[in-house]
């Protein structure tokens, strides 16, 4: 039981590791890298069809493996519950990478960026397709990009 619930818990923050907090940083990042940007609206602890993008799609091998050579991973997260509420200073940065790119509030919601913030390709709500699907069709939009 133990042993579980410690691997429970490390899966847990093994999952989130990678992903940036701001898309200044990410921007710099892809660029000096030439990378893309995928931007994730979630909202961690009220949004079904967002934890289950995570857990189904963004913590996958096939998606991990792609995202470590092609992507720089921006989560910009917005819960609700008191316990989880975010940082002042963060809720600002969220708040206006929403209102760039998600003005509609739309949850889940992913965009495919290149690496200077131009928009490629939007995801609005759980893409009902695997993982291997979703990276293919980033990968393609990726190499169209190029």
């Amino acid at each position: 039981m133990r042993t579980s619930l410690l691997l429970c818990i490390s899966l847990f923050f093994m999952s989130f590791t990678g992903w940036h907090k701001t898309l200044d940083e990410a921007k710099t990042l892809a660029q000096k890298e030439h990378k893309h940007i995928l931007l994730n609206f979630s909202g961690s602890d009220w949004c079904g069809p967002c934890i289950r993008l995570h857990k189904e799609i963004f913590d996958s091998e096939q998606f991990q493996q792609f995202a470590e050579t092609s992507l720089v991973l921006v989560n910009a997260d917005f819960p609700r519950l008191k316990k989880n509420q975010l940082p002042a200073n963060q809720q600002k940065i969220n708040d206006a990478i929403a209102d760039q790119y998600n003005s509609k509030g739309s949850f889940p919601f992913t965009v495919l960026l290149n690496e200077n913030g131009k928009v490629l390709k939007q995801w609005e709500g759980f893409p009902k397709i695997t993982a291997d699907q979703f990276v293919e069709e980033m990968r393609s939009v990726i190499d169209a990009d190029k």
